[in-house]
């Protein structure tokens, strides 16, 4: 059996001759490109490995196209204002924006706006789910880092607000990228800020197992699978690796350049928007203010390939090319329904307050134009099929008896 494609997926802020483009990770040859608008940073999202999302730079919709599908019919999902970031949910369930201060939570089966949650002084930077879809963080221009508990989100008592399961404060300027590993809700998080620190945090306890100075701001932070290194791009241009299994318990520590200069990539010229690691952490993939896309062998630290594009980058990430992607012929199971922009009640004055929220009553009351027809067709399929499963049993079950009790010659 071959090995999973890797592809790189980029934007830039220029759009000029298309919106998003894929490319194989290792040969550099051109698989896909999607045109319509300009996604913005952190905008960029796979939806259930059928549909490539991204969030319109200052606009106020999110593009979504069909991974492949020959003539780009690109669907658009509008928004109360413009998505300063997105996410979904790696079980493909909900759609994650950041809209102003705020943050908007879909279902993607009904296009049913659940909850808004406004517990940011600022607006929202970044957005980030746990593995397991049971948790998500939040990052803002107001320094602060909110890990949300999905179910108590989903459950809380209308008459109450919900809260985050943790609050981390420890930056002092606001906060530009989030990286979560592995683990779901015993995962380690990652976070960024322009204060010239990048953290390390547990989910499960929400304390603070590492701080680490640079001598520039920090815009862009991720890590390999493993978890043994943590790539940190500065404002410079500079991306730098912290090895974390290198460290004796030391919770505070400060980068130096003089000491690690084997510990830094450079190429760039200016700002590092963007970093990915491949699968077996052997490649990294950054992007920055300079153009370029820039692909790197991460034990030489040698730049091994770099892409120039139209215009600043915005998203560059690697990830398994999923088989929709690939297959020419594949088509989404469900069409995406249309997303509401308010919650039910809300054009009564029930409209969403700083620190609390507005939950959506009446959940399965509202009607989604085609999304439910859609699943009613659905179910009726599914319904043929258990019947007929249960035919071929029985007929079954009417044969071994009549094997089992036929007098023996």
């Amino acid at each position: 059996m071959a090995a999973p494609m890797e592809v790189a997926v980029c934007t830039d802020s220029a759009a000029q001759l298309w919106s998003c483009i894929v490319w194989e990770l290792h040969s550099g040859a051109n698989l896909l490109t999607y045109r319509g608008g300009q996604a913005g940073p952190r905008g960029l999202a796979l939806l259930n490995g059928e549909y490539l999302l991204a969030a319109q730079l200052g606009k106020n919709y999110i593009s979504a196209w069909e991974l492949q599908r020959k003539d780009q019919l690109q669907q658009k999902i509008m928004c109360p204002g413009p998505v300063t970031c997105l996410t979904t949910s790696p079980n493909g369930l909900y759609v994650l924006a950041g809209i102003a201060e705020s943050i908007y939570l879909w279902e993607v089966s009904t296009g049913n706006l659940l909850v808004i949650l406004s517990r940011h002084y600022q607006d929202v930077s970044c957005l980030r789910f746990t593995g397991d879809s049971s948790h998500f963080l939040s990052g803002g221009k107001d320094c602060l880092v909110l890990v949300w508990s999905l179910c108590s989100v989903l459950q809380v008592d209308p008459s109450r607000t919900p809260a985050p399961r943790h609050v981390w404060s420890r930056h002092t300027l606001p906060i530009t990228d989030l990286h979560c590993g592995f683990g779901g809700p015993l995962a380690r998080v990652a976070t960024s800020s322009l204060d010239q620190t990048v953290k390390l945090w547990e989910v499960s306890s929400g304390e603070l197992l590492l701080s680490v100075l640079f001598d520039v701001a920090i815009v862009a932070v991720t890590m390999d699978l493993a978890e043994h290194h943590l790539f940190c791009g500065g404002s410079d241009g500079s991306i730098f690796q912290v090895d974390l299994c290198t460290w004796p318990g030391q919770r505070e520590k400060t980068f130096q350049p003089e000491q690690d200069s084997g510990k830094a990539f450079r190429g760039h010229r200016n700002q590092v928007t963007c970093l990915s690691v491949s699968t077996d952490g052997s490649v990294l993939l950054s992007g920055s203010h300079d153009e370029t896309v820039r692909l790197w062998d991460v034990q030489s630290k040698q730049c091994i390939r770099t892409v120039t594009l139209k215009g600043p980058v915005t998203n560059a990430s690697i990830m398994l090319a999923p088989l929709s992607m690939l297959s020419s012929d594949f088509r989404p199971g469900l069409p995406l329904p249309h997303f509401n922009k308010h919650l039910l009640g809300a054009e009564h004055g029930d409209e969403p307050h700083r620190g609390g929220f507005t939950l959506r009553l009446g959940l399965h009351q509202q009607s989604v134009l085609g999304g439910q027809d859609q699943l009613r067709i659905r179910v009726a399929e599914l319904e043929d099929e258990v019947r007929n499963l249960r035919k071929v049993n029985r007929d079954l079950f009417d044969f071994s008896t009549r094997i089992i009790t036929r007098p023996a010659k």
